[in-house]
């Protein structure tokens, strides 16, 4: 059995097969996934699993170059106002460009991900497309 924080065998995967610039995706219950890209439902019910569990334990296995996230996230309610705020700490620190893009375009940005990983997060516009640096 695996030790580290990301157990998920899926993810993990998927993780090593992503090659320099690739994306993954982690969304929140409604984002839409595009025909194409493989999907992978961790969504129980309302809030199980929520989305920062999710994206710290990816990012825990992923070297991380650049995240983009909705401009509509910072202040669509007080709770995406939270996880805007725990993105920017999670990255803030690292030397990771941070994108920020219309939902809309966000939407389109996801057809090129390799996978998208589907949380039970309610709160709009709780979404990240996470790319794929290199560890040298």
């Amino acid at each position: 059995m695996k030790k580290s924080l990301l157990l998920n065998s899926e993810i993990s995967y998927v993780i090593s097969k992503l090659g320099h610039t690739d994306t993954i995706t982690i969304g929140d219950a409604g984002l839409p996934i595009p025909e194409g890209v493989e999907r992978i439902d961790l969504s129980v019910s309302k809030g199980i699993p929520n989305f920062m569990p999710v994206l710290e334990a990816v990012v825990s296995e992923l070297e991380v170059e650049e995240v983009t996230i909705a401009e509509e996230l910072e202040n669509a309610s007080e709770n995406s106002k939270k996880i805007y705020h725990e993105i920017m700490k999670l990255f803030g620190d690292r030397d990771i460009k941070i994108n920020f893009i219309s939902h809309e375009k966000f939407k389109e940005a996801v057809k090129k991900s390799k996978a998208v990983i589907r949380t039970g997060e309610f709160t709009p516009y709780a979404n990240i497309i996470l790319q794929s640096g290199v560890v040298f």
